[in-house]
């Protein structure tokens, strides 16, 4: 049973006009972000399976996002990146594991502000950090995690629409990748044979169009666990 901010619930604050307020959690064990929704979703050229939206369904997709970007706060993903090596013929490699996921209907999700804008309808929503994930988050706030920031893109073609949650996902793991990339490539004087690591969002993006497609201006965290030179081969 999802508390509090079942669609129900969710309804009602849009009903009741609720406005949104600031970016921080009421305490440090608080987490909180906003994403909104279109009613009339077409992305990437393509027309979404539902269209257009009615509000229960915009706020289905404003808790299934949030859980997302909860998760790649929380837990973000491991990386593998092989820089590569053109004298070597060895191609760059950026591989992304997601470290833990964080479900839709998770009870410490919870709805605290909607607003219905210019055809959006914009969710404001707190999380509420379970003792493990105090800690994870202690981790990344520490004074070893390295500062990052890129503008990430879903595919510029689409055989198949992949649907709507995917596509930002796209955009942000594109955005992590290329935060890596330009981080390590301006702080390692030398070029490593491979390094690994951690990565997570900082804050939810901020998502846009551009060109048809999904854009996420995000930043993250990065914590980077072994670099490995050629040398050690």
């Amino acid at each position: 049973m999802i508390r509090f901010f079942s669609l129900l619930s969710l309804t009602m604050l849009i009903i009741g006009g609720l406005s949104a307020q600031s970016e921080t959690g009421i305490h440090p064990h608080v987490l909180r972000g906003e994403v909104y929704v279109d009613f009339e979703p077409i992305y990437s050229g393509h027309i979404d399976d539902e269209y257009p939206l009615d509000v229960p369904a915009a706020g289905r997709r404003a808790l299934e996002e949030s859980a997302m970007l909860y998760s790649a706060m929380i837990y973000g993903w491991s990386f593998y990146y092989e820089p590569g090596e053109r004298a070597r013929q060895i191609d760059e490699n950026i591989n992304l594991e997601p470290a833990g996921i964080i479900q839709y209907g998770d009870p410490n999700l919870i709805v605290t502000d909607t607003e219905i804008k210019d055809m959006r309808l914009r969710v404001w929503t707190d999380y509420q950090l379970s003792q493990t994930q105090q800690r994870r988050m202690q981790t990344w706030r520490s004074g070893s995690i390295r500062n990052a920031q890129a503008v990430g893109y879903s595919p510029v073609s689409i055989d198949e629409y992949p649907g709507w949650l995917t596509l930002k996902k796209d955009a942000i793991e594109d955005a992590a990748r290329e935060a890596i990339r330009v981080m390590l490539r301006g702080s390692e004087r030398n070029r490593p044979k491979e390094i690994t690591g951690f990565i997570s969002l900082a804050s939810f993006p901020r998502f846009y169009i551009e060109a048809g497609r999904w854009a996420a201006s995000t930043r993250f965290r990065v914590q980077i666990n072994d670099i490995i030179p050629y040398a050690a081969y």
